[in-house]
């Protein structure tokens, strides 16, 4: 990355008397390098030095992206992107995408291109052709790509009214709609390659041997638009890195991901199931039951802790309530409905109506502020069939939510306190890798320039004094007011954001809440929305991923089997299973014919915290011998020090299992 400033300075050529003007580029190192007018980025970044011009990607001029072509036109700010930076890794994904619709569109000259974004991760180009693009077909266009990624030809970049572009691309019936789409008045086109040409705004790397390294991942159907009254296109999911090391780290984590998915693992260890009598509605088996609990019950000693009181709200509330509250116009479509007694209802999509009515149930003075009031509500939102995966997108889910009402001048510790309380949870459960988003005011916002400054500052208050990084995130906001997001990474480096926190200025004076102040004057109390795990379903399915389902020994749905040599130690193994479970740990036996490796075998797979071997010898001499997940050795030990051991490290919630 190189940071400049360019300054004109305007030099007489004194043979033709012709003024030519000059741009002075400061360095951050303090050197000067003078270009004229209309020097490209790109030989600017080869007047600083070869290695920058050849690890160059594209630049920024005033903050705004551009290619590498684009040619200095007075003074700007000028930042050199290189593939260090992290805009080079989109850029090159967007670049990837044409590259891939070149491919697609020679191998099947009838292709019609719908539009190719950047996602997570990588790309994907949305075609029409009606012949199907099958996995088979992946090679054949992966081949494609690499002949005209080893071309190396630029990426050129035509610019033209909106009324040239609607002329030149008449007849298309999808690149008409995306020009009409587009803000601005200039559209931008961008070919490469042999004659393919496709529209684009930009920017793109300056040739395409630097698109990084590629792989197609996928194909799937998808509506123009989303809407299903359309004709089907086709969806080819591709991926791009800088280098191959890069794209094969990534493979290599996708296919350690598929041996964690937490689908097949919750299947087979029996921890939870879906039928089809309810599309999207988990069905929580009795082992999943346990570490449900398991989290219900540390989630509840935290909130005591903080001084949040649990309520509960009734799922099913009738239709006058949601009007109120904004989410017939807002969120109709995502809601379930009913009818008694003549009377429409709608099942709850969120706990927040709920808890106003709790708070509006009796009078309130400042004295009692802040007001926490914690609830694990279970909510029914409707979701897609095609977008429901596993835990992950469901269609029924617990959120841990909490409302806080409080007044302005106490937002701030109340956001410290939150703050506090979500590491401590985070930490219980191993995530040490996290980062925080602050979404400030949007464009369409109710509330007033002025509340927004004293909400935002608090937020940033409030960060600043835990002394935590953050991103902003510029009008990203809820319309009712700023919003903090953690996000989480499991051990596969994935982001997941799970708590938010976000001050609401709107229901408040929507369901008419009010609070006796210090003057006897009544005022509306700020609203403050959280949730630290979000979905206890989807949070299940991060921790099976995350974990690979060896949960640590205070999650673990049996944390100990005793497996006995033979039937001669039996009875020696049962009163070591009364011991255990009068001491309440989860502990089962193997009482099978099977030999004692087969036991041992067994519980490895169903992926058991410890295994006690009992023979004669651990009868006699009251002990146990302790195999561990995970590791090779094993060690006998008394009972009452497996005892103390085990439950020292569900206490403290230790991840490791060694004795």
């Amino acid at each position: 990355m190189c940071l400049l400033q360019i300054t004109c300075v305007n030099i007489k050529d004194c043979d033709s008397g012709r003024i030519e003007y000059m741009a002075k580029a400061t360095l951050p190192d303090g050197s000067i390098v003078e270009v004229a007018e209309g020097t490209t980025l790109i030989q600017l970044a080869e007047k600083i030095g070869s290695r920058l011009a050849k690890a160059a990607i594209a630049a920024k001029v005033n903050g705004q992206l551009v290619d590498l072509s684009a040619q200095l036109k007075g003074d700007a700010a000028i930042q050199i992107i290189t593939g260090k930076d992290k805009q080079a890794i989109e850029i090159m994904r967007h670049s990837c995408a044409h590259v891939m619709a070149e491919a697609i569109c020679s191998i099947w000259p009838a292709t019609n291109l719908v539009y190719g974004p950047t996602v997570e991760d990588g790309f994907y180009y949305d075609v029409d052709l009606d012949e199907p693009i099958r996995p088979g077909d992946f090679e054949r266009i992966e081949e494609k790509m690499r002949e005209i990624v080893k071309a190396d030809k630029p990426f050129i970049r035509k610019e033209m009214d909106r009324d040239q572009a609607v002329k030149k691309l008449a007849g298309d019936k999808y690149k008409t709609d995306n020009i009409q789409r587009a803000t601005g008045e200039t559209i931008s086109f961008y070919s490469h390659g042999d004659g393919f040409e496709d529209l684009c705004r930009g920017p793109h790397v300056p040739t395409m041997g630097k698109v990084g390294s590629f792989k197609i991942m996928s194909v799937a159907g998808a509506y123009w638009h989303g809407d299903p009254t359309q004709k089907m296109l086709q969806r080819v999911y591709g991926t791009s890195w800088p280098t191959k090391k890069d794209l094969d780290d990534y493979l290599n984590m996708l296919e350690e991901a598929q041996k964690r998915d937490h689908r097949v693992l919750g299947r087979g260890l029996d921890l939870f199931s879906f039928n089809e009598a309810g599309p999207g509605f988990a069905f929580i088996h009795p082992k999943g039951m346990i570490i449900w609990n398991a989290i219900v019950n540390f989630w509840r000693s935290i909130h005591d802790k903080y001084g949040y009181q649990e309520i509960k709200t009734p799922i099913i509330l009738n239709q006058e309530l949601w009007h109120k509250s904004g989410h017939w116009d807002n969120y109709k479509e995502n809601m379930y409905f009913s009818e008694i007694d003549g009377q429409g209802y709608a099942i709850k999509p969120m706990n927040c109506p709920g808890g106003c009515l709790v708070y509006n149930s009796g009078q309130h003075s400042y004295r009692e502020f802040p007001l926490r009031m914690a609830e694990l509500g279970l909510v029914h939102r409707h979701e897609a069939s095609g977008v429901m995966h596993g835990l992950f997108r469901v269609r029924q889910f617990t959120q841990d939510d909490a409302h806080i009402f409080c007044m302005p001048e106490q937002i701030s510790s109340e956001i410290i306190g939150v703050i506090g309380l979500a590491f401590e949870i985070y930490h219980a459960f191993g995530f040490e890798d996290f980062h925080i988003e602050l979404s400030t005011k949007p464009e369409k916002h109710i509330g007033s320039d002025e509340i927004w400054d004293v909400a935002t500052n608090a937020l940033k208050d409030a960060l600043a004094y835990k002394k935590i990084d953050y991103k902003i995130n510029e009008g990203d906001g809820a319309f009712y007011g700023p919003k903090i997001d953690f996000h989480i990474k499991d051990c596969l480096k994935r982001s997941w954001q799970l708590g938010t926190i976000q001050l609401d200025f709107s229901m408040p004076g929507r369901f008419g809440l009010v609070y006796t102040d210090k003057d006897n004057t009544e005022k509306t109390p700020v609203m403050i929305h959280r949730a630290i795990l979000g979905s206890f379903e989807r949070f299940i399915g991060i921790l099976i991923e995350h974990y690979a389902a060896n949960f640590p020994l205070w999650l673990a749905p049996e944390q100990a089997r005793i497996l006995p040599v033979s039937e001669k130690t039996n009875d020696y193994a049962l009163m070591v299973q009364r011991k255990l479970k009068d001491a309440q740990l989860r502990c089962g036996m193997d009482l099978s014919n099977e030999k004692i490796g087969a036991k041992i075998a067994k519980a490895h797979g169903e992926k058991l915290p410890y295994m006690l071997v009992v023979g004669p010898k651990e009868s006699q001499s009251n002990t146990v011998n302790v195999r561990i997940r995970g590791l090779q050795e094993n060690k006998t030990v008394g009972i009452d020090e497996f005892l103390s051991t085990a439950n020292r490290k569900i206490a403290d919630k230790k991840i490791d299992l060694a004795l």
